[in-house]
C-alpha cells in the first residue's frame, strides 16, 4: 500500500449526505476480480444519463474538477453495503483523501486498508470548504496526516483527529497483511515451537 503523508490536490465538492456504496460504485459493475478498473464507473448513476451520456453538471464531469484527488462530502459517507469496491473505485479514480463530517464504519475500514484517508472534519468546516470549493474552483488543499491539518495557500483551514493506529497505517502504507508480516519472525518461531511440540508425545 502506498504511504500517505502529505497530499495536495484539487477538491471536488459533493454536498450530499448518506452517500451509500451502491451510489459510489453501482452493483452492475462488480464483475471484476481485480481491484483496478472501477474508477471509470464511480458515481455512474449521477454522472451519466440512462443512455450512458455524461451529465455535464455533475461535479466530476466539470473541467475544473477533472483531476480532483480530494473528495469533500456530507454526513454518513459510505453507508449501505460493505463492498470494498467503493474504496477501490475512489482510489482508482485518483482520490487519496475523503473529507466528511462522518463515515460509515465499514467504509472507513475499507478505505484505510487501501490507502484512502477517510478523515472526519467538523461540520462547520465542511460547510465552509464546500462553499469555497464551488466558488473558488479549482480549490487546492493540502492534507497533512502527521499534523492533522487541512490547509490552503494561506494556512490551516481545518483540523482533524486521527488515532495512532490509523495514522501509522496510512503514514507507513500498511494494510492488515503488511501489519501481520511485521511479526513474521515471531510467527515463524511460534509455528516452529508448535511443530516441535506436535512431534513430542505427551507435550501439548
Amino acid at each position: 500500500m502506498e504511504p500517505l503523508r502529505v497530499h495536495t490536490g484539487v477538491v471536488a465538492p459533493l454536498p450530499r449526505a448518506d452517500v451509500d456504496t451502491d451510489q459510489i460504485i453501482p452493483k452492475q459493475f462488480l464483475k471484476r476480480i481485480e481491484r483496478t478498473g472501477y474508477g471509470a464507473f464511480l458515481f455512474w448513476d449521477w454522472s451519466h444519463t440512462a443512455d450512458g451520456s455524461l451529465r455535464p453538471e455533475f461535479v466530476l464531469n466539470r473541467p475544473e474538477h477533472a483531476n480532483a484527488s480530494i473528495l469533500l462530502a456530507g454526513d454518513n459517507f459510505g453507508c449501505g453495503s460493505s463492498r470494498e469496491h467503493a474504496a477501490w473505485a475512489l482510489k482508482d479514480a485518483g482520490f487519496r483523501v475523503v473529507l466528511a463530517p462522518s463515515f460509515a464504519d465499514i467504509f472507513r475500514q475499507n478505505a484505510d486498508s487501501n490507502g484512502l484517508a477517510a478523515l472526519v472534519l467538523a461540520e462547520p468546516d465542511v460547510d465552509r470548504l464546500m462553499t469555497r470549493a464551488e466558488r473558488e474552483a479549482p480549490l487546492a488543499l493540502t492534507v497533512d496526516l502527521a499534523a492533522g491539518t487541512v490547509a490552503d495557500a494561506d494556512g490551516v483551514v481545518a483540523r482533524f483527529e486521527l488515532d495512532d493506529f490509523r495514522r501509522t497505517c496510512l503514514l507507513e502504507g500498511l494494510d492488515r497483511i503488511a501489519l501481520t508480516l511485521r511479526h513474521e519472525a515471531d510467527i515463524a518461531a511460534h509455528e516452529a515451537r508448535r511443530s516441535g511440540a506436535d512431534r513430542t508425545p505427551g507435550v501439548l
